[in-house]
C-alpha cells in the first residue's frame, strides 16, 4: 500500500492482492502490468513474481495503521473480483474495509457481474456501507457500455464509474444510480488517443443527471503536458464524503486484532495452483 498516491481522484492504494489478467481493450496498455514485469525475477521485489495473479495477506491489515481519514483506491494492482480470487478472501478484504471505517474506500473492477452477486449475496454487509464505494471501468461501447448495467442492479449505496481509458464515443450511458463519473485517457507508450467530443458527450450527460463528474488526464505519452482541463476548468468533482473519527484507542485495538485474526486464515494456505499465498 501507498500512503500517498499521484492518481488525482484518490488519497492511497491499498493492494491485498498483486496481479491480473487482461478481459477487454482497456486492459491492453495496463499500467499495473507494466510496472509489476519491469522487477520479474528480482529476488525479493514485492514483483517479483511479475503481474501473476497472488494473495498477499500480510497487507490486509495496512489501512488500520492510518488514523487520519483517507480515499482508499482498493487494488491499484489488482482486481478484487478477479475469477480465480476466493470468495472468502474477498469477504475477508470487505470485512478490513468495514473495521477501518474512519477511510473511504474506493472499490474498481471489470469483472461487474461477480461484484454484483457478491453484492447482493456475501457482501451484503458491505453494499450498503457509506464509506465503500463499487465502481465499475468503462473504455467502449462493447464491453465497457454494459458493465454500466451490472452495477446499477447492485445493490450499492455509492455506485461510480471509471471511463479510462475512454477509446470511443460511448453514447448515452444511463447514469441513474450512479454517484461520480472519471473520465481519463490512456498515458505512455502506445496511449491510444481520447476526442474531446466525447468527454463533453459524457460531462453533459453528467451535468443531466447531478451526477459528479471528474477529468482524471487527456492521456498520451507525455500526459502531464496534456493536463486535465476541458474547455477552461478543471472538472474534479466527487459525491460527499462522510468524514468520521478513528475509534477510541480500546475500539481501535480490538478492531486491529480482529484484522489480524481475519489474516491469520489465509497465511500459508495454499488454494489452488495458480493462485500462492506470499509474503508483503
Amino acid at each position: 500500500m501507498s500512503a500517498t498516491s499521484s492518481i488525482e481522484w484518490t488519497d492511497a492504494t491499498w493492494n491485498p492482492l498483486r496481479g491480473c489478467t487482461k478481459v477487454s481493450p482497456g486492459c491492453k496498455h495496463c499500467y499495473a502490468e507494466t510496472f509489476a514485469e519491469r522487477f520479474r525475477g528480482v529476488p525479493g521485489h514485492p514483483y517479483e513474481d511479475g503481474f501473476d495473479l497472488r494473495l498477499v495477506p500480510e497487507k490486509l491489515a495496512e489501512p488500520l495503521r492510518w488514523k487520519t481519514s483517507r480515499m482508499v483506491f482498493v487494488n491499484s494492482m489488482s482486481d478484487l473480483f478477479h475469477e480465480d480470487v476466493p470468495d472468502e478472501y474477498v469477504v475477508t478484504v470487505a470485512k478490513v474495509m468495514e473495521l477501518a471505517g474512519w477511510h473511504t474506500f474506493q472499490v474498481l473492477t471489470k469483472r461487474a457481474d461477480r461484484m454484483r452477486l457478491l453484492l447482493a449475496g456475501k457482501l451484503k454487509f458491505a453494499a450498503k456501507l457509506q464509506h465503500i464505494w463499487w465502481g465499475v471501468s468503462v473504455e467502449d461501447k462493447k464491453y465497457g457500455v454494459p458493465r454500466i448495467a451490472q452495477i446499477r442492479k447492485a445493490p450499492a449505496r455509492t455506485r461510480f464509474l471509471s471511463i479510462e481509458p475512454l477509446l470511443e464515443d460511448v453514447g448515452e450511458l444511463g447514469l441513474a444510480g450512479i454517484a461520480w463519473v472519471i473520465v481519463g485517457g490512456e498515458s505512455g507508450a502506445g496511449a491510444r488517443p481520447m476526442n474531446p467530443a466525447w468527454v463533453r458527450s459524457i460531462r453533459d450527460q453528467c451535468a443531466s443527471e447531478n451526477v459528479a463528474f471528474f477529468l482524471k488526464q487527456w492521456g498520451g505519452i507525455h500526459k502531464g503536458n496534456a493536463g486535465r482541463e476541458l474547455d477552461g476548468r478543471i472538472y474534479d468533482e466527487m459525491p460527499p464524503v462522510e468524514k468520521r473519527p478513528i475509534p477510541d484507542p480500546q475500539d481501535y485495538e480490538q478492531r486491529v486484532k480482529n484484522c489480524h485474526q481475519l489474516a491469520a486464515q489465509f497465511h500459508g494456505r495454499v488454494l489452488q495452483p495458480k493462485l500462492r499465498i506470499v509474503s508483503a
